[in-house]
């Protein structure tokens, strides 16, 4: 395949989860110039566990998109995706997150332990979490009550007003300087309020983005949100992350064409393109060649009208 976007210098997705893994196993084949940048407010299952019982970061979905960019068959890979059963302390936790914390307790810094992991299992994309300080996404409701915790708020009755980290964290260093180098900027799919978002909480990344000239995407989700992001349409999404990173960055939305056309009159400067997304082999999950593809069209299409008219 002659991919239209190998001569980009610099991308950078971020989000969390299955989401952002899936853009970065779509666009895996850009190497060294391909840069996640992950959210570690994660406070569920084995990563909940681990938070709880070591105040650690959330490991989850880092493991997550180190699995989803890892070679396949392997036994690394194997290792890495394992998680244990029965009915003792182990049940339920994954290797993975073990493994990453325990070379996170032999390293000086989380972001080293990632890229451990990336040698092993012979991973060329960057990967990193957005702070390596541990923290907590908190929603305010409408009545003013604080709910702590991504679990909580993935169980909120009612959109929240407002999102914040608790304790306020310092961005990455090296997350911030991937924004700083790179040309195009992928926001999304995934959970809107907890995979998401919780990157632009950190103001370092949001000012990063504020400033950067690069072309931002937002990738929209395939299937409605088990959420309270459910009542979002893709307007209130938009205008939600552009109040977060202080300007009108989103250019372009892809979207899957099942999706209903949009002719909205907040965000009158944002291009809805959308194209045949969904796997052939789950409904809720896009189909990686078609997103390259449509990424890759998205932005040749705004490098072309940034190029001077003869």
């Amino acid at each position: 395949m002659n991919h239209q976007l190998i001569n980009t210098k610099h991308v950078v997705a971020i989000g969390g989860g299955h989401g952002l893994g899936r853009i970065l196993a779509a666009l895996s084949f850009l190497g060294p110039r391909l840069t996640g940048i992950v959210a570690t407010t994660d406070n569920g299952g084995s990563t909940g566990r681990l938070r709880q019982d070591q105040q650690t970061i959330a490991w989850g979905d880092l493991r997550n998109c180190l699995s989803h960019l890892s070679h396949r068959p392997s036994l690394g890979a194997m290792l890495f995706d394992h998680r244990f059963t029965g009915t003792n302390e182990l049940a339920g936790h994954n290797l993975g997150n073990l493994v990453l914390h325990a070379l996170d307790q032999l390293c000086v810094r989380p972001l080293e332990a990632v890229n451990l992991i990336r040698g092993i299992l012979n991973i060329e994309t960057n990967i990193i979490p957005m702070s390596e300080a541990s923290t907590h996404l908190v929603a305010l409701s409408h009545c003013g009550a604080k709910v702590f915790g991504e679990l909580n708020v993935d169980s909120m009755k009612e959109a929240p007003i407002a999102l914040s980290l608790e304790p306020q964290v310092q961005a990455t260093n090296e997350a911030c300087a991937a924004i700083e180098q790179a040309e195009l900027i992928i926001l999304g799919p995934g959970s809107f309020l907890t995979s998401v978002i919780p990157p632009l909480l950190l103001p370092e990344i949001a000012a990063s983005i504020r400033h950067s000239n690069a072309h931002v995407i937002l990738i929209d989700n395939l299937t409605a949100e088990y959420s309270p992001a459910s009542t979002f349409s893709i307007e209130d999404k938009i205008v939600w992350l552009n109040q977060l990173i202080g300007k009108e960055a989103i250019i372009d939305v892809i979207q899957d064409n099942s999706a209903a056309n949009i002719t909205s009159q907040y965000c009158t400067n944002v291009r809805f393109n959308q194209f045949n997304l969904v796997s052939h082999h789950h409904s809720g999950l896009h189909d990686k060649q078609s997103l390259a593809e449509a990424i890759e069209q998205v932005h040749l299409h705004y490098q072309t009208q940034l190029q001077p008219q003869v």
